[in-house]
């Protein structure tokens, strides 16, 4: 009952923004003649929540030497800087990124040189540099974006709290299988679809539509929790629902891939790991979910059907809040 009460918790005091997953991102990208530009963008949530720059100033590698004044702009969602260097030597074995990560947050960054692999590197506030490679690494990509797609189904709240749904509404182990795996099937296509190229929707739309689809659930789950004899479209073929909106969240999970971008030479590596990354999350959320409604269910029967409810309640009111501000908003 607790842990319910706490989610619930969570759900009302969630930030207005569902998706978390918006990192900062650092480029270092060269250009003729030894000339390099250092790029950062700082997400717009992050800056409010320090009244500075929370992630830091930018670390350049030892080699290069800051050239002119440093810009700086508003974007509508991030702040963005950009500085020119000039770097004659070598930069493998030295380190660019952030001198400091607060916040508990981390960060992209991303080498670009002339007629080579970019490398791209996951920080954290215990590694704020990168070390760069004098090739890059696989094993670094999908160690990187493993980590990145397992983060976003975690702290991605409109993902989770489908997810969640989801499990509220089946129950059943078996079933609950069935219906994330079409869910997890839907998304990889239109992830894999729209980062290579193939297809895409306009981000408002599409992030409606996944608000839409945690209200749908959350409404099938107080449907039958009102009456548990109904057999609803969704209780009878939960995978086919979950086929059909996983779609739209592919669309969304795409979106911020985007944000973080995709390593050149390494696309479908990246891909990969973070596809495998967010069904790990996800199998992490669902089999989370599933033992705590046993564990109810054994040792507190009689507080299962109002815990239920209220975070039923809790993951809809979310729901319908940002459905409406993405419509209107």
């Amino acid at each position: 009952m607790r842990s319910l009460l706490a989610l619930c918790l969570a759900l009302l005091g969630a930030p207005l923004s569902a998706d978390e997953l918006r990192p900062a991102v650092i480029e270092l990208i060269e250009r003729e003649g030894g000339v390099w530009v250092i790029e950062w963008k700082l997400p717009v949530a992050a800056s409010r929540a320090q009244d500075a720059v929370p992630l830091g100033a930018p670390v350049i590698p030892e080699a290069c030497e800051a050239t002119g004044e440093a810009v700086r702009r508003a974007a509508p969602l991030a702040l963005l800087g950009q500085q020119a260097l000039r770097c004659p030597g070598g930069l493998a074995g030295q380190r660019f990124g952030l001198d400091t990560i607060a916040g508990g947050t981390d960060a992209i960054a991303r080498l670009i040189p002339l007629g080579s692999p970019a490398q791209t590197f996951r920080l954290t506030p215990d590694a704020p540099t990168a070390v760069i490679a004098a090739e890059p690494s696989v094993m670094q990509v999908l160690r990187d974006y493993l980590v990145i797609g397992a983060e976003h189904i975690l702290f991605g709240w409109d993902h989770l709290l489908f997810v969640i749904a989801l499990v509220l509404l089946v129950r059943r182990s078996w079933a609950v299988v069935k219906a994330a795996t079409a869910f997890t099937v839907a998304h990889s296509l239109t992830l894999v679809a729209t980062s290579l190229g193939y297809a895409g929707l306009p981000s408002r739309p599409v992030e409606a539509l996944i608000a839409l689809s945690i209200v749908f659930l959350a409404a099938e789950v107080a449907l039958v929790l009102k009456s548990p004899d109904r057999r609803t479209f969704t209780r009878r073929f939960p995978w086919a629902v979950a086929f059909a909106f996983g779609l739209f969240h592919g669309f969304g999970f795409a979106v911020a891939l985007a944000d973080i971008g995709l390593p050149q030479g390494e696309v479908l590596t990246a891909l990969l790991a973070f596809n495998l990354g967010v069904e790990a999350g996800q199998l992490l959320v669902i089999a989370s979910v599933i033992a705590l409604l046993a564990a109810m269910t054994r040792f507190l029967p009689r507080a299962e059907l109002p815990a239920i409810r209220a975070a039923t309640y809790a993951i809809g009111a979310v729901g319908s809040f940002w459905l409406i501000e993405r419509v209107i908003g």
